[in-house]
């Protein structure tokens, strides 16, 4: 899969886990992530783009998945695998 993946998460988080490892899962080999825990400034970044404050925030090209709940949720409807597949 070709499509940019963008998730901005910090170290110590069970969702941003989760959500990695779901779209390893999906077959996303490189996932661009930003700890927004070491650049205060990129959290900043992160709620001003999606309007929350909560980690992960995942992007898919330049549409905005949201979190970890959200992910699952499309992966459970069947639309992640397009959404990746652009």
């Amino acid at each position: 899969m070709t499509v940019h993946v963008l998730m901005y998460r910090t170290e110590h988080c069970p969702y941003c886990q989760r959500a990695e490892a779901l779209l390893k899962a999906r077959g996303v080999a490189e996932i661009e992530q930003i700890r927004v825990d070491l650049e205060p400034a990129r959290r900043v970044e992160m709620a001003e783009r999606t309007g929350r404050r909560t980690v992960p925030q995942i992007f898919i090209g330049s549409t905005h998945v949201g979190g970890f709940d959200d992910l699952s949720a499309l992966d459970r409807e069947g639309r992640l695998v397009t959404l990746l597949a652009g």
